[in-house]
């Protein structure tokens, strides 16, 4: 009981004084600095104040070193489940997006396929032949390839819908001229333009889905949207575009087939007008912008802000569709496979003509009815997307995502790949007398039902590989395949005039079969694709930055939580401490007390 008698001989932590827990809270500090002393933080991130109210993601710091001049501090970018970030808006909201520019596109398509049912009646007014008629289908093409080129970089500078906004309204007056024309060569002139202008939804849609979609949902926003276009093969391409074109021609006349389209042109720039941005980069400059004016801080910044001059950023981003096109491994084969598959697609607008008013006597607009066939086979497709999706999903996962990687997707790029070559030949062997004629328009349900799976899981899996730069990637597509889709139907007349119908189909046939191949390399090994490519390894290691970034974030939140947590159980004990050593002071005095009475009752006893 030493310890108990003399407690000046007991040893207390000195960290916990005998009147304030102060002392114990600046030890618990002090432990802290000496631990974060040797696991520092990420070096070139500046320290917070531990209970200072942590700031939003898209005002933080980024975890990870920057080369960037701006302090990382007040880097602007998407928080978690951002309400302005186009992946998380509501699902209503989306779907108008998909069916605004779904409707905007359609009108494209529909103008370039519905020329062609005009071509008999423009030929007899403008005193020339229908091929060289033909060539307005060419020179329209040819628009779409150009057009591409300038349109889809500029929206990765300025944002989609200010493109959209300009470009139709410019699509709708050179229709005017078009329908009032008095030579086929102010047609064909036009036409050029037109389409240039249009070329804007062609090459810029799949950008919009792929801003707005996760990479699950990708292949059903594009199978909704392909109900409308597709960029050429689907329903209203080979549908609806001879449908209407067909029986306005026959009843109104080629020229009222321009007004038509201009009406329905005149809706969908009322659409592109009421539809949001969408781009993520041109949101988070504007965000940042908007931080900058209303704290007055000019320190807040996105890694997107326009720093070059607008001519140096013009020249990287008109040249980038060019630079993809011919350096990235996945463009340059797909390019020539869909560019293939696409030119035989247009050549349908030569031969079903040929077979069903030529050979088989049908009126204008009847002829376009024979397209149903296609359209079904389109509509089958898009119809058969939740089916296609779970064959998706259970493709073998990539480790480092937990999902199917975008290969998946050219499994269904496989199949169709066969479907259109059996529906081509089955075409070209049944297409004339004395076989019924229900039999050709049968083979367009696998040939409609092929292209458009290739279209819409080929076009899912070139957008989700490059992303935000998903545009470029397509405008290069769409440059290669709109030159071929051009120039085929130029050769169609005189190919089928040589080799007949029969012969003519089977090779055209024999072709897509020949390219096969392609896709069914993709599939065993695009994964190494990817990873030669330069662009899609720099946005990966941006996505990976960005995720650091999250987790950096979320780390530092958490350990000032273990801090704090820390230093109130800290001060819970010093308290039970300090309420300790006065409870024992007061048994030692007692106990002296005690000791005292003891002697005095001793020396008490002595004297007695």
């Amino acid at each position: 009981m030493q310890s108990l008698k003399d407690p000046e001989k007991h040893s207390y932590p000195e960290s916990i004084p005998s009147t304030s827990p102060s002392g114990s809270i600046a030890a618990l500090k002090a432990f802290h600095k000496e631990d974060e002393d040797e696991s520092p933080l990420t070096p070139g991130v500046s320290k917070v104040s531990r209970f200072s109210r942590q700031e939003p993601l898209s005002r933080h710091a980024t975890s990870i070193k920057t080369t960037a001049t701006s302090d990382p501090t007040f880097e602007v970018d998407w928080e978690d489940d951002d309400p302005e970030n186009p992946k998380n808006w509501p699902t209503w909201r989306k779907g108008m997006i998909i069916g605004f520019v779904s409707w905007a596109t359609f009108v494209v398509v529909v103008y370039s396929t519905s020329y062609t049912t005009g071509l008999g009646e423009m030929a007899i007014e403008f005193h020339t032949s229908e091929p060289v008629v033909t060539i307005g289908v060419t020179t329209y093409l040819i628009g779409l390839a150009v057009g591409s080129l300038i349109l889809a970089p500029l929206s990765e500078i300025y944002g989609r819908r200010p493109v959209y906004i300009i470009t139709m309204a410019i699509f709708i007056l050179l229709i005017i001229p078009c329908g009032l024309a008095t030579s086929l060569s102010e047609v064909l002139i036009v036409r050029f333009f037109g389409a240039l202008a249009g070329s804007a939804m062609i090459s810029n849609s799949p950008g919009s889905l792929s801003d707005i979609v996760t990479d699950e949902f990708r292949p059903l926003a594009f199978s909704i949207w392909a109900i409308g276009p597709m960029n050429g093969p689907t329903a209203s391409n080979h549908t609806f575009g001879p449908i209407i074109g067909g029986f306005v021609t026959q009843y109104l006349g080629w020229r009222w087939a321009n007004w038509v389209v201009m009406m329905m042109s005149g809706v969908a720039l009322v659409f592109v007008i009421l539809m949001p941005e969408t781009y993520a980069p041109a949101l988070l400059v504007a965000r940042a912008s908007r931080l900058r004016k209303s704290t007055s801080d000019s320190r807040y910044w996105s890694r997107y802000d326009q720093k070059a001059s607008l001519v140096a950023l013009l020249k990287i981003n008109l040249s980038r569709p060019f630079v993809m096109a011919v350096t990235e491994p996945i463009c340059i084969f797909w390019n020539i496979y869909i560019a293939i598959i696409y030119g035989i697609l247009y050549l349908c607008f030569v031969a079903y003509p040929i077979v069903f008013t030529g050979i088989r006597g049908w009126e204008i607009g009847i002829s376009g009815l024979a397209f149903i066939g296609i359209g079904v086979g389109a509509l089958t497709t898009i119809a058969c997307e939740p089916l296609i999706r779970k064959v998706i999903s259970r493709q073998p996962k990539d480790p480092a995502t937990g999902r199917p990687p975008p290969e998946a997707n050219i499994s269904v790029v496989c199949v169709a790949a066969v479907l259109v070559p059996v529906g081509e030949i089955w075409f070209a062997w049944t297409c004339a007398p004395p076989v019924h004629w229900i039999w050709p328009i049968l083979a367009g349900i696998p040939f409609g039902a092929g292209n458009t799976a290739i279209f819409i899981y080929a076009s899912n899996y070139v957008a989700g590989s490059y992303g935000i730069y998903a545009a470029s990637a397509m405008a290069g597509n769409a440059v290669v395949r709109s030159l071929l889709g051009g120039t085929l139907p130029l050769a169609g007349p005189a190919m089928y005039a040589t080799l007949g119908p029969h012969w003519a189909g089977t090779l055209l046939g024999l072709l897509q079969v020949a390219i096969i191949p392609i896709p069914v390399m993709f599939w065993r090994y695009g994964g190494s694709f990817r990873k030669r490519s330069t662009l899609i390894t720099s946005m990966q290691g941006d996505r990976e930055r960005l995720e650091g970034k999250r987790l950096q974030t979320s780390g530092q939140a958490g350990k000032e939580q273990q801090i704090h947590d820390e230093e109130i159980a800290m001060e819970t004990i010093a308290e039970a401490g300090i309420a300790g050593v006065q409870s024992r002071d007061m048994e030692f005095e007692v106990e002296a007390e005690l000791e005292k009475e003891n002697e005095m009752q001793d020396e008490l006893e002595k004297t007695k």
